[in-house]
């Protein structure tokens, strides 16, 4: 039904949507064409550029780096979660010292840049690639989730909290049991886009030598002797990317799904008293 923000498209409407999406489709298949003619064009398909990703050696390295950018993830998600959520509290607390400390470190890891963060632990306090990378990755994404978790809590609505502690509960109790379930499904779809943004950041290890897939890949593309075969290995380690990210968005779209049509707090029925007999 039309609203007032949303009027339903007649015929005339109808048409003219198609004819826009016939034309973006012709678009975009035009422009997929011209990149698969200029592959070919420029010999990225010929097999000397693709016999050595048969070479176990060379399989071995781009799994070690596969290895190497899932464990970074893993420490970065684990961290930026435990480091979110204590920052959060901080911000949330009554105390004005430290809220006002917890919204600063909040802000200034947000404001900062990605990769000015993990050159300045790497280099300024030589720190091994690895640990800056987590480090940088925790910093930045955990601040980030900290403002999630602070506005998903206070999306709730106000009265749960008053009834909460009209009962005599105290506040650990109110966020453990009334708040933190309740905010929780608001939250996880925007926790788990956050956690995407951090596996596609692991590629920035390659700027400080850590051996991550990018890393690795660049190593396989400038030590063969067949053209440099930079194209191929991108070919190759791009979908892996990008099926990660996908995997990880699919889940998030299935999580709000899943909380959408499947509620956990459900009404129960109200069992009527029958009437007396006089």
């Amino acid at each position: 039904m039309s609203s007032a923000l949303y009027d339903i498209p007649g015929p005339k409407a109808l048409a003219r949507h198609r004819l826009y999406a016939w034309i973006t489709t012709a678009l975009l298949a035009a422009l997929v064409g011209w990149i698969i003619y200029m592959l070919i064009h420029t010999a990225q398909f010929e097999s000397t550029k693709w016999v050595p990703f048969e070479y176990q050696g060379i399989q071995r390295l781009l799994l070690t780096g596969l290895a190497n950018t899932l464990k970074a993830f893993i420490w970065a998600a684990v961290l930026s979660l435990a480091f979110g959520a204590l920052f959060a509290a901080g911000r949330l607390s009554e105390h004005r010292v430290i809220r006002w400390v917890s919204t600063l470190v909040v802000e200034f890891f947000r404001a900062m840049p990605l990769l000015v963060m993990i050159f300045f632990i790497f280099i300024a306090l030589k720190v091994e690639p690895m640990m800056a990378l987590i480090t940088g990755l925790t910093l930045y994404n955990g601040s980030v989730l900290a403002e999630v978790f602070r506005t998903g809590v206070n999306s709730v609505s106000r009265g749960q909290g008053e009834a909460a502690y009209a009962l005599g509960m105290r506040k650990t109790q109110v966020m453990t049991y009334i708040l933190v379930p309740q905010a929780a499904r608001a939250m996880l779809p925007a926790i788990i886009s956050q956690l995407v943004v951090a596996l596609k950041d692991t590629s920035l290890g390659y700027l400080i030598t850590y051996e991550e897939f990018l890393y690795n890949g660049k190593l396989i593309a400038t030590n063969l002797d067949y053209d440099l075969p930079f194209i191929p290995v991108v070919m190759v380690i791009a979908p892996i990317y990008i099926g990660m990210c996908m995997l990880l968005s699919w889940f998030a779209n299935w999580l709000a799904r899943r909380e959408r049509h499947n509620p956990k707090t459900k009404g129960t029925p109200v069992a009527t008293t029958p009437p007396q007999q006089i």
